[in-house]
């Protein structure tokens, strides 16, 4: 049995460009533990949220690299980590770790740690934003604190739009 069977479904949580999808997984909230997971760097090597203990992480969860928004939430995210102390931030989607590197070295993107979820999905499922049918993961930004707990999180309602960087930026300064 495999991270991505007998999930949660949850339609409607989300649009994208208005229509509705259903998000795979459970609900997270506040408070709890950060689940663990298993993701791909850009050189293949394995990358956990274990690996981070003792920092603030940022999980900047887009669909894809390729598209225009989430280009914008990535550098974005590249360009506040610099001012963001004992703080890393994951740049993760389903996007293959060749084309996270090639976006990367286009963009010069140097202060995120872009890491690929599409090898299982299991990322996705745990975090509760597997997109039922595409295989993409929905938008969203978690803060974890130094302890693992998750301190903020912001399911973005519809994918084609920005997350709330300033609320997000907020939570891990606190």
């Amino acid at each position: 049995m495999g991270c991505c069977d007998n999930l949660d479904k949850r339609p409607g949580e989300v649009t994208m460009h208005g229509k509705a999808v259903t998000l795979l997984g459970p609900v997270l909230k506040i408070g709890e533990p950060a689940p663990d997971f298993t993701l791909l760097k850009t050189d293949m090597s394995e990358v956990h949220l274990s690996d981070f203990a003792g920092k603030t992480v940022i999980l900047s969860v887009t669909p894809s690299l390729d598209t225009p928004v989430c280009d914008l939430q990535a550098k974005r995210f590249n360009q506040e980590a610099r001012g963001l102390a004992n703080t890393v931030i994951l740049n993760i989607s389903m996007d293959l770790p060749f084309a996270q590197k090639r976006w990367c070295g286009a963009v010069g993107a140097d202060n995120i740690i872009t890491l690929s979820d599409h090898r299982t999905g299991c990322f996705g499922a745990a975090y509760g934003v597997l997109i039922d049918g595409m295989r993409l993961l929905a938008r969203a930004v978690l803060v974890i604190g130094p302890d693992g707990d998750i301190k903020y999180i912001q399911l973005v309602p519809e994918i084609t739009e920005e997350p709330d960087y300033d609320a997000a930026l907020a939570a891990a300064r606190a």
